[in-house]
């Protein structure tokens, strides 16, 4: 028997809803049924219940794993309507049957819902309408039981940055300032493997591309970093994985040098902390997120960091970055970049976003400070507690 589903129905969702995916990708599929699969199947909200049609494969699983009211066997179907139309039907008219068999002939669907399924589907009779914009809103407010599963994949990720801090203490510092560990150069390739292997220990699914950025390469976000590890550089760790158990997200970013910080590279870093702990000490409900990235964004222009392009040629390309040109945030849970927008969201208790402000200084290098907040009814709570060293 299926476990009974504590989603709104009707209520909210007065027409039929309809979702055709996997859901170890597919967070909306995860989210209504709590039913992990690799492969697509069939989940729909109509009449105050909620189905789902799956392969025999997952059949049995989905009966006492899947947070619904109803688990249908695809193949029991095929059989009841090849009964009454004397021959086997197609995988799409074995979902139409039943859609129809439901109230889902009219259903809503996300907006990256595929259309040639929507196609296929309209030969059937059922007539998919697209919703723009986040198809189950609910995400949004996370649920004491999900507040608990994000603190748990932000420990995990904090155990892969645990283990980058004891590799790049334990690294020596060798001629030209590379870094040696273990015997031979330490490479972000080679510290990404360790901080990944850590994950995988803790009960992660290490995203195989955490940002090891070193020096120069540290001046674009998302460059993933390659090649050896240098004294006296600051490098950025950016860490994104899930938590295997649950699929939500943990990401948390420390700058670090191993050896010893240069003025300019302290103060670049000390003024992007003190811009992140102006964005968390404006976190509250009603507060406007875009009105906090000007704020942000205003306050390393005043202490010397606007942003703009440098090094321009007369055509006005070719010149990179320099500043702040990111977003302060964004939303985290079971999509790593989750809706709603952090510069376009009203604030609301229950909200879960990363604060990650960051500034990039061509021949300084590039700083990012991120923790994990949780909005409040007063103000906010951090779901990281990971320390902040400067030099290591």
């Amino acid at each position: 028997m299926a476990k009974k589903s504590p989603v709104q129905k009707t209520d909210a969702h007065p027409r039929a809803r309809l979702i055709i995916s996997e859901s170890e990708r597919g967070a909306d599929m995860l989210h209504a049924t709590g039913f992990r699969a690799p492969d697509p199947f069939v989940y729909l909200e109509s009449r105050e219940r909620n189905s789902i049609l799956l392969s025999d494969l997952e059949f049995d699983r989905g009966c006492s794993e899947a947070v619904v009211d109803e688990v249908v066997a695809s193949s029991a179907l095929g059989k009841k309507i090849a009964r009454k139309s004397g021959k086997t039907p197609s995988p799409i008219e074995v979902i139409a049957s039943f859609l129809k068999s439901r109230g889902g002939t009219r259903p809503l669907v996300p907006a990256d819902f595929p259309i040639g399924l929507a196609c296929d589907l309209k030969k059937h009779g059922i007539e998919v309408t697209p919703v723009s914009g986040m198809f189950r809103p609910e995400r949004q407010i996370k649920t004491p039981e999900e507040i608990a599963l994000m603190t748990e994949a932000t420990r995990i990720t904090e155990r892969g940055m645990a283990r980058a801090y004891e590799v790049l203490r334990a690294s020596i510092i060798g001629p030209r300032k590379v870094l040696r560990w273990a015997g031979s150069t330490l490479t972000s390739e080679k510290l990404r493997i360790e901080i990944e292997a850590a994950i995988l220990r803790a009960g992660g699914i290490p995203s195989g591309n955490s940002i090891i950025a070193c020096g120069e390469q540290a001046c674009d976000p998302h460059e993933r970093g390659h090649g050896p590890l240098k004294a006296d550089q600051l490098i950025i760790l950016d860490l994104f994985p899930r938590a295997a158990a649950s699929g939500y997200y943990g990401d948390l970013t420390r700058t670090v040098v191993r050896g010893k910080a240069t003025e300019a590279q302290r103060r670049l870093w000390e003024v992007c902390l003190l811009g992140q702990k102006l964005a968390l000490g404006s976190l509250r409900p009603g507060a406007d997120g875009g009105v906090i990235h000007r704020e942000v964004t205003r306050f390393f222009s005043d202490n010397g960091y606007p942003t703009e392009r440098v090094g321009d040629d007369e055509s006005g390309r070719g010149g990179r970055w320099s500043g702040f040109f990111h977003g302060t945030g964004h939303g985290l849970g079971l999509e790593l970049h989750e809706e709603p927008r952090f510069g376009t969201a009203k604030l609301q208790s229950g909200q879960v976003f990363t604060i990650e402000p960051g500034l990039y200084i061509p021949g300084v290098g590039g700083v990012r400070h991120e923790d994990v907040a949780l909005i409040t009814p007063k103000g906010y709570r951090l779901l990281s507690r990971s320390s902040k060293p400067l030099e290591l």
